[in-house]
């Protein structure tokens, strides 16, 4: 399958690197022209043990692209990932979603055909249905679901969680883009790994119920 990821921070670069080590044609798209021509250099901006051999690999096997125009990465995709920061707001702590609703006006004018546009980043319950309304307000005619589809990944070992997690939740009440989920995901069916299939904001809960879960077993240790 054809994927585009939309930010190559920590959970974009992580999670495109392991799609196309999946087999998948996968294209990594920022807006950093420096970012973006170390990548196409084979210099890996964050660290990550193993990530740079993963990248070097894909990219040499014709599966893994880095580039800053996301027009054509976009029109060929069947899944387009939003892997953006959210990173606090000053003053209220709220969660900056300024990047989330950009990329989703850029994929609504861009797509084509059938799409999966799926949340990767942390967001608050109810944003996937924010970027809904903002792709079908910019495009009325437009084929596409917005799955929600969040990261449990750990520094460190971002790789391994991510081709042998505990479970992948995907939030979607759509069978078409369920199946374009589980085609993107049939790699770790090896393994057994559960695909949890949820409404998008039960997902993008749990996301936060997980997040809760770990900073409260922290403050315990501690």
């Amino acid at each position: 399958m054809r994927v585009t990821m939309i930010g190559t921070g920590y959970v974009g670069l992580v999670s495109g690197a392991c799609f196309a080590d999946f087999g998948h044609t996968v294209t990594c798209v920022d807006k950093d022209d420096a970012k973006i021509a170390r990548l196409q250099k084979g210099e890996i901006p964050i660290f990550e043990p193993g990530l740079d051999e993963l990248v070097k690999d894909n990219v040499e096997q014709g599966r893994l692209f880095f580039t800053t125009d996301p027009r054509q990465a976009i029109r060929d995709a069947d899944a387009v990932f939003i892997a953006v920061g959210t990173p606090s707001r000053r003053g209220d702590g709220h969660a900056d979603l300024s990047y989330v609703y950009a990329a989703a006006e850029e994929i609504a004018g861009l797509m084509n055909g059938y799409t999966v546009v799926v949340t990767k980043s942390t967001v608050p319950v109810g944003t996937g249905d924010e970027v809904e309304a903002i792709i079908k307000k910019a495009r009325a005619d437009a084929e596409f679901a917005v799955v929600s589809n969040p990261e449990f990944l750990r520094e460190g070992a971002a790789i391994n969680d991510f081709k042998r997690p505990d479970r992948v939740v995907v939030g979607t009440d759509d069978e078409r883009a369920r199946e374009v989920m589980r085609q993107l995901y049939r790699p770790l069916s090896l393994n057994e790994t559960p695909m949890l299939f949820t409404s998008r904001r039960t997902s993008e809960l749990t996301k936060y119920a997980g997040n809760a879960f770990l900073a409260m077993k922290i403050t315990f240790i501690n």
